[in-house]
């Protein structure tokens, strides 16, 4: 058994972590954008599904267009931070079960009704997003996550020929005291859960 995490790493994590608005205009490295990934890879999805696309937004000119299709209050995050990435789904995820869930021959077949194809892919990709920010907080990064765009737009900027939907936006980066909010209120345990 993993043994638990230090109380300073949690709180990386979780506890001092927050949603950025302000960023530093440093770029992040090809190499730590990978890293982000291989991290946020490993985490579970329904039948090894991975059906989460990431479009890592870094030029000058992706940032316009993808700032030219959001909301007024997060055109500045997308334009200044290092890079906000693209959270989509792929809708033409099952054929790739044959690599990612070998064991199981003919599991696409599984995801034929359309619905619940689509049902699947925007849940994990959903699952895939929340771990690419834990990962980039786990490599000392800060994080903005975001809805605040128009889906059908960025779908033809960033994907363009393809079933690839987007689902979130994320900005990741070095965060600044900029905008940062205090720390809001969450639901106490007794509000928010059950155990039976």
């Amino acid at each position: 058994m993993a043994a638990r995490l230090d109380d300073s790493t949690l709180g990386q994590l979780f506890h001092q972590a927050r949603s950025h608005n302000g960023w530093k205009s440093e770029p992040l490295p090809e190499g730590l954008i990978r890293e982000i990934y291989d991290l946020a890879k490993m985490g579970p999805t329904a039948a090894n599904s991975s059906p989460a696309r990431f479009v890592f937004v870094t030029s000058a000119e992706a940032k316009e267009r993808l700032a030219s299709v959001s909301s007024g209050n997060n055109q500045a995050k997308i334009k200044t931070a290092s890079t906000t990435v693209i959270i989509g789904y792929d809708l033409d995820f099952p054929p790739t079960l044959a690599k990612l869930f070998p064991h199981v021959p003919g599991m696409q077949d599984a995801f034929g009704d359309q619905a619940l194809r689509e049902q699947v892919a925007f849940r994990n990709s959903t699952l895939q997003g929340a771990y690419l920010i834990m990962a980039a907080r786990s490599l000392g990064l800060d994080c903005g996550p975001m809805s605040g765009f128009d889906n059908g737009k960025v779908d033809a900027l960033f994907f363009a020929g393809t079933r690839i939907k987007s689902n979130f936006i994320c900005s990741i980066g070095y965060g600044t005291q900029e905008n940062l909010f205090p720390r809001l209120p969450r639901h106490s345990f007794e509000e928010a859960c059950q155990i039976v």
